[in-house]
């Protein structure tokens, strides 16, 4: 089967700052990739060229099987390739069901619209108990458990995650963790950029290592864990 997501050879940037050179990486429909990397390695410029944010100097992005060189962002939202940024990007006027509710505003509103909005619920209890709050009073956990939910009311072909545990507790890691394990095991398929490679590679299939704007390494996660140079320098041993 062709990728669903496949980027040849990309590079792109800030304006006269290069900062992907000529990246190759493939996600299959219902994979889990990750892309692990130190700060400054072109991690979150990847998702926002993916996503249209950055335009490509050169090379081309294929989803599925189209490309969507040149794009606007908000017509490959509509292609279901949705962006959970790092930072969340919530909406903190809003309540927690409205910003809910704008994940899935390009849908109608059936009874898939409604089973959808239950399952994330159900996978998100604190949000339950909260629809009615507004999403700048979240907790910094509670925030990006709402920005996966109203990424999820869009129904993701693909889903690309933006270091979703960064700045929270080791308790909601977990959760997040948990979440991306469920979403998973119901074939979403995830490309996700994570500062903690262990968790990252753990719950991988497969694994990508990028090291300023190139891929130096990449295969099976499991083989990424027991490589020693990935242990060296991006595992802490």
């Amino acid at each position: 089967m062709p990728p669903l997501l496949e980027i040849k050879n990309v590079h792109s940037g800030y304006g006269s700052l290069k900062v992907l050179k000529g990246i190759d990486l493939h996600v299959q429909d219902g994979e889990t990739v990750t892309v692990i990397g130190a700060n400054g390695a072109g991690k979150t410029t990847l998702l926002m060229t993916i996503s249209g944010i950055i335009p490509i100097s050169s090379g081309e992005i294929i989803f599925d099987g189209r490309p969507i060189n040149g794009v606007e962002p908000e017509k490959i939202v509509a292609r279901n390739l949705i962006h959970v940024p790092e930072g969340r990007k919530i909406f903190s006027r809003m309540t927690v069901l409205e910003n809910l509710e704008m994940g899935g505003y390009l849908r109608k509103i059936d009874d898939s619209y409604h089973k959808d909005l239950e399952y994330i619920l159900g996978l998100f209890p604190v949000l339950r108990e909260r629809v009615a709050q507004l999403g700048g009073t979240l907790s910094g956990g509670e925030q990006q458990m709402l920005a996966i939910g109203r990424a999820l009311m869009a129904q993701p072909r693909i889903l690309l995650l933006d270091e979703p545990s960064l700045g929270l507790a080791p308790v909601i890691v977990s959760k997040i963790f948990e979440v991306i394990r469920a979403l998973k095991s119901r074939g979403v398929t995830i490309l996700l950029i994570e500062q903690n490679a262990r968790m990252a590679l753990k719950n991988a299939d497969r694994g990508y290592v990028l090291e300023t704007g190139s891929v130096i390494f990449s295969g099976p996660a499991q083989d990424l864990l027991n490589d020693e140079r990935v242990k060296t320098a991006y595992l802490g041993m």
